[in-house]
């Protein structure tokens, strides 16, 4: 989440004004995150979200989006909902972009990631996997495999900005995951984007995912790859195993992983952290200086690859 776009006072009076929400008491930018332009709106009915969908979304994408959290929410998955005004629209315009209001989740996500957290991360991403085999839309992943080498292309001549041979240390490494790359894995629906800042808790206990924006369709194990990434690391950048082992335990208690998946779990760990590395990059180099954004630094994920390149099987991951 972060902002893009500004929204006069009068603009959101008129478009808070089709819904049956109350007046508006009150609207904040939130500055996290890098896609959309996002606000915590306050009415006379109770809190929501406000996002306006910035350039890099597609608006043709936005249905898969809302439609995939109403499905969700229909199958007993905590996320948030879509606001409809009162023409049964939730998607409509503001300030010339696509714009939505969705419904408010309550708690907060981790700062201190205790292995606790993991195992309901986990438990609530295979069901999430599960929840989405019903859901009649479907999105290509814009950012997978295919898209790391134009990354890597368009931020090669700056990458040196951010650490003195970065392009030229990546290059090798992208043609080995290119080519090793797994098929014939299991897909459907995945988050693509599950961070702590996306997953809300009360205490341990998971309340609610959030940012469905990424989703798509793809490999369901590249999203336990992901979350392997995301929140399985230390501050000073040490792998914590005992969170990955109850990250992946929960995801098995209600999803068992195929021995095909289980073999490719360090080729889509390489994968996922050279996706959020080129992401970062990208937007490390390229995020306007007056953007309400919190840009996040890439030579984090330098330090997680390094890691997987040296992962043997996923028994180093906790995997039993």
């Amino acid at each position: 989440m972060a902002v893009y776009t500004e929204v006069p006072d009068d603009d959101l009076a008129r478009f808070v004004a089709d819904y049956d929400l109350g007046e508006v008491v009150s609207y904040k930018g939130i500055a996290e995150g890098v896609e959309n332009s996002n606000y915590v709106l306050k009415t006379e009915t109770g809190s929501y979200i406000l996002t306006l969908y910035e350039r890099r979304v597609n608006p043709a994408d936005l249905p898969f989006f809302l439609g995939l959290m109403d499905h969700l929410a229909a199958k007993a998955i905590p996320c948030p909902t879509p606001i409809k005004a009162r023409d049964g629209k939730a998607l409509r315009e503001l300030a010339g972009r696509p714009a939505a209001i969705i419904s408010f989740l309550d708690g907060v996500w981790p700062r201190r990631i205790t292995p606790q957290h993991c195992a309901e991360l986990g438990e609530a991403m295979a069901r999430f996997h599960v929840a989405g085999t019903g859901f009649a839309l479907s999105r290509h992943n814009a950012l997978s495999v295919a898209s790391w080498r134009p990354l890597l292309a368009a931020c090669a001549s700056r990458a040196h900005e951010v650490k003195p041979g970065l392009a030229a240390m990546l290059a090798p490494e992208l043609d080995w995951i290119e080519r090793e790359w797994p098929t014939g894995l299991p897909t459907g629906v995945i988050h693509a984007d599950l961070f702590p800042d996306n997953v809300f808790f009360r205490g341990e206990r998971l309340t609610g995912m959030i940012d469905f924006y990424f989703a798509c369709n793809d490999i369901l194990a590249y999203d336990l790859a992901i979350g392997l990434n995301a929140w399985c690391f230390e501050a000073d950048r040490t792998f914590n195993v005992t969170k990955a082992r109850r990250l992946l335990a929960g995801y098995r208690r209600v999803r068992d992983l195929v021995p095909a998946e289980v073999a490719s779990l360090v080729r889509l760990a390489r994968g996922s952290a050279m996706r959020f590395l080129l992401t970062r990059l990208y937007d490390w180099l390229n995020t306007p200086p007056d953007a309400l954004v919190r840009r996040k630094d890439p030579l984090e994920y330098v330090e997680k690859l390094r890691f997987h390149q040296g992962v043997k099987s996923a028994a180093d991951y906790g995997f039993e």
